[in-house]
């Protein structure tokens, strides 16, 4: 997994929760349903805002490796701390890296908008890259504060 410093959640452990599954659509919202139900109880000012930004890089992610050969699984992980800091990290093998659009996209335009969202909801968010291993991890912040 990416080794992201963050100060709310230095010294915790890589996550409290993970969930692996196919890059299959209909998984986006099981994704977003349990990452709505695991945060809840623990950060509830976070969790709308959470979900909606762990679905963009859910649906980032599968639709990235449905093309890849072999198919592989993508694996997602979230984690807080008692300060109320969340982090969610979504690993795929897919090559590549998420870009933000150069340019406005279009109104009409049915894709391009996620990491347009993530980089105005997030406290912080990034890509790393692994090796010898395929893909990378996108990931974002949100603090209790935001």
């Amino acid at each position: 997994m990416c080794s992201v410093a963050i100060p709310a959640l230095a010294g915790k452990p890589a996550a409290d929760f993970s969930l692996t599954f196919p890059p299959e659509p209909r998984w986006v919202r099981g994704a977003r349903d349990a990452v709505r139900t695991a945060l809840t109880p623990v950060v509830p000012g976070l969790v709308d805002t959470a979900t909606l930004l762990t679905s963009e890089l859910v649906t980032n992610a599968v639709t990235a490796t449905l093309g890849c050969l072999p198919s592989s699984h993508v694996a997602l992980y979230a984690e807080w701390s008692p300060a109320g800091a969340v982090r969610v990290l979504v690993h795929d093998t897919a090559p590549g890296v998420p870009e933000l659009p150069g340019t406005p996209v279009d109104e009409d335009a049915e894709h391009g908008r996620g990491l347009l969202l993530i980089s105005l909801f997030a406290s912080e968010w990034g890509v790393c890259h692994h090796a010898p291993g395929r893909g990378k991890v996108v990931w974002f912040t949100l603090d209790a504060a935001a």
